[in-house]
């Protein structure tokens, strides 16, 4: 299977930015990591924004290293996709041009504007519409809180979320994709068009918002400065899954039966299915139905994930005593569960300023047993993330009415072998691990797909297993577990 051209990847995640090249040769997969960039959020005109500039910029350079490496490859970039994180979104004015940069959903504009907006719009109305969670995150809660402070820009025309917006930079198209669309809370569930009467909530019209694409459309060709250069002349943009979460379950070798855990800074922890699950027992349990690649719905639940392990290693480094990622494998593998736990999905630490803090202040608060030893609190979070997984399965099971036979892990937190073991023990079931870039790798599948170098993406998952086997992990279950995940749920049941 030989290929003409290679395909680049721009993957934004809410912790920075990078750029893959890929291409298919034979049965092998040649994929490289050519640049890593940062656009971290920061104060600026009274909101927490992201550094839209720098990820502009992080996206030019890293293209260009694409290019040099496609040319050493004796090739050159037949196209480009973008994927990224969900929910953000920017301002277009009338001309195209981005009227403010873009707010971070961690920004504090959103406090209580989800009971607000839920006193005028029936909780059970927005899920049976939309299949969405409730989160304080999410774009109809931003957008509602921006309507109700007054602080959309007075020029604003267009809304785009923050991949599109990075496609309409590369190419000038000012269309959506239907997965990133999906988690903004404003997609119904059903047909994948935008609702009116929520959009009208959230203080816009249908006319602000864009027509949306499906993975694998053709957007435009590359402008500007990068299309001069040669291995990048040719260029084609091509809307991936632009959602990560979509991209990453398409990039994992999914079997029947199995369920995804895409685990990085957030876990997203899922089924996929051809359907979405709107009943009232899914509203309840505020589970979420999100857009996948070729008509499918990912049926999952959000989990703070490993940022709260990372925002502890700042507070540690910060002190002057960081603590590395391999002497907490070192320190925390193997044994049974700490008899303590935190609720990970607790919004104390969506931001906190410190998590080390918040952590041992929600010990505390929920009468268990204090500690200061980084490894302890790196085990109890660890395992907590575990048994949140394990919790989030059982309901999937029930609300899809089929059985789970294991956990297929992938993102950077699939080389977390602690943290996979953890959750083969915490959930009885086998865990598989990898790949890690199954974000970059989904993107690339609909690239290859959208060019004729894969015939479907079903084809292009077996592919994927071939070319990257999966590591497993088997559980070891007690009844040491079973009462550490009877404990999550009572402390869950207070919040």
């Amino acid at each position: 299977m030989e290929t003409a051209g290679a395909w680049a990847a721009v993957d934004l995640g809410a912790s920075g930015g990078r750029v893959l090249v890929g291409r298919l040769t034979g049965e092998h997969l040649d994929l490289e990591l050519v640049h890593r960039f940062n656009y971290a959020p920061r104060m600026k005109h009274g909101r927490l924004r992201w550094d839209i500039a720098a990820l502009f910029d992080g996206v030019r350079a890293g293209l260009r290293r694409a290019g040099a490496r496609a040319t050493q490859w004796g090739t050159s970039i037949a196209s480009i996709g973008v994927d990224g994180w969900g929910v953000d979104y920017g301002w277009l004015d009338a001309h195209g041009d981005l009227c403010a940069e873009p707010v971070c959903y961690r920004d504090a504009r959103t406090h209580g504007a989800l009971e607000r907006l839920l006193a005028r719009v029936p909780r059970e109305e927005i899920f049976r519409r939309t299949g969405i969670q409730f989160l304080p995150i999410n774009t109809l809660v931003q957008l509602f809180a921006e309507t109700e402070l007054g602080e959309r820009p007075p020029n604003a025309e267009r809304l785009l979320m923050v991949p599109d917006l990075v496609h309409r930079e590369l190419c000038g198209a000012h269309s959506g994709e239907v997965t990133n669309a999906s988690t903004t809370q404003m997609l119904c569930a059903r047909d994948h068009t935008w609702n009116a009467e929520l959009c009208a909530a959230a203080g816009l019209s249908l006319a602000a918002l864009p027509e949306l694409a499906q993975p694998g459309a053709v957007l435009g060709t590359l402008r500007g400065e990068l299309a001069r250069e040669s291995p990048l002349a040719a260029a084609r943009i091509v809307a991936p899954a632009t959602h990560d979460t979509a991209s990453a379950v398409l990039g994992t070798p999914l079997e029947p039966g199995w369920a995804f855990v895409s685990s990085g800074t957030w876990s997203l922890v899922g089924i996929e299915r051809a359907a979405p699950v709107l009943s009232p027992e899914a509203c309840a349990a505020n589970i979420t139905n999100e857009a996948g690649v070729a008509n499918t719905t990912r049926v999952l639940k959000n989990v703070m994930g490993l940022w709260i392990l990372e925002g502890c290693r700042a507070a540690w480094a910060r002190t002057g005593a960081p603590l590395e990622l391999a002497r907490i494998g070192a320190g925390v593998g193997g044994g049974q569960p700490d008899e303590r736990c935190i609720d990970p999905d607790d919004l104390r630490f969506l931001d906190p300023p410190d998590m080390v803090v918040a952590v041992r202040a929600f010990l505390r608060e929920t009468g268990q047993r204090d500690t200061q030893d980084p490894l302890e609190l790196a085990r109890i979070v660890l395992q907590s993330l575990a048994l949140r997984y394990a919790e989030v399965v059982r309901t999937l099971e029930r609300l899809g009415g089929a059985p789970i036979v294991g956990l297929h892990v992938v993102g950077g937190g699939s080389r977390n072998d602690v943290l996979n073991q953890m959750a083969a023990d915490a959930s009885g079931l086998p865990v598989r691990a990898g790949p890690e870039e199954a974000t970059a790798l989904g993107n690339l599948l609909v690239q290859a797909c959208a060019a004729g170098a894969l015939p479907d993406f079903q084809f292009a998952r077996r592919f994927v297993a071939r070319a990257l086997p999966a590591r497993t992990f088997e559980p070891n279950p007690s009844s040491q577990w079973e009462r550490a995940a009877e404990r999550l749920r009572s402390i869950a049941k207070r919040r």
